[in-house]
C-alpha cells in the first residue's frame, strides 16, 4: 500500500459515523479541478507511510472511532487494498472506500468479500465527456459495470460541479447513469490549489443552476443533496 496520508479523526467523510481518513498515492485519472495534486501528479508525490505505521495508529483507536475512510489518490490501483482492509476489519473498524469506478474486478472482489461496508463513486459526468473531464483515455464500460456494482451494498455517488465542464441538462443523462441509486450529491467546485493550475479559480453552478440540476437527480434517485 501506497499510503500518502493520514486524517486522524473525521466526522464528514462517512455520514453517521466517525472515521481516520486514509489517502493513497496514485491515480490512472487526470481531473483538472481535483484539489489532491500531491496524490495524483508522480512529481508531487507526498512520502509514502509504511502500512504498519497506519495499521499501528489504528490499533490504538479502538473502541474511540467507527471506521476507516479510505481515499486518494485511487485506491483500487493499490493491488494489496484487499489485504489491507482485511487487517482493518479484523480490528473491528467499518471501511468506506471513494472510488472513481474503473476498477470493478477490484470492486466486485471487496464486496464479495464483504471488505467495505460503504462506497462512495465520482460519476465525472455523462459518458461523452468522461474522457474529456477525466484526461486520459477511460473504459465507460468498466464505469457502468462498476456504477452497477457498487448499487448492492450501501453507497453514495457524486459529481463535482465546474461550470465549464458541465451544464444542468448534461444531469439528465448522469442521472440515467445511476438511476436507481440511493443517494447523490452535486458537489461544488471549491476554488483552490488544483491538478491542472488553469482550475484554481474556476467556477461551479450559481444557486439556481444547482437547484435545477438537484430537480433533475431527484427524479433519478432516491436522495439528492447538494455539498
Amino acid at each position: 500500500m501506497q499510503i500518502g496520508g493520514v486524517q486522524k479523526f473525521s466526522t464528514v467523510d462517512y455520514p453517521g459515523y466517525v472515521v481516520a481518513g486514509i489517502f493513497t498515492i496514485g491515480c490512472n485519472m487526470r481531473c483538472g479541478y481535483c484539489h489532491n495534486p500531491e496524490l495524483v501528479l508522480p512529481e508531487q508525490y507526498a512520502g509514502a507511510i509504511p502500512a504498519h505505521e497506519v495499521l499501528a495508529f489504528l490499533k490504538t483507536r479502538r473502541g474511540l472511532l467507527d471506521g476507516v475512510a479510505i481515499s486518494g489518490g485511487e485506491p483500487t490501483m493499490q493491488p494489496d487494498l484487499p489485504q489491507f482492509i482485511c487487517q482493518v476489519k479484523a480490528m473491528g473498524f467499518r471501511v468506506k472506500l471513494d472510488t472513481n469506478g474503473t476498477n470493478p474486478g477490484m470492486l466486485r472482489q471487496l464486496i464479495n468479500d464483504k471488505l467495505v461496508d460503504f462506497i462512495a463513486m465520482d460519476i465525472k459526468g455523462p459518458l461523452d465527456k468522461y474522457v474529456a473531464i477525466a484526461a486520459r483515455p477511460i473504459d465507460l464500460a468498466a464505469i457502468q459495470e462498476s456504477i452497477a456494482l457498487i448499487k448492492t451494498v450501501d453507497h453514495e455517488f457524486r459529481t463535482t460541479i465546474v461550470d465549464s465542464q458541465l451544464t444542468v441538462q448534461d444531469f439528465e443523462a448522469i442521472g440515467q447513469l445511476v438511476h436507481g441509486a440511493r443517494r447523490f450529491a452535486l458537489q461544488a467546485f471549491r476554488p483552490g490549489r488544483t491538478v491542472s493550475p488553469s482550475f484554481a479559480g474556476a467556477k461551479s453552478f450559481d444557486a439556481a443552476a444547482m437547484r435545477a440540476a438537484q430537480k433533475i437527480m431527484q427524479n433519478y434517485v432516491a436522495e439528492c443533496v447538494v455539498h
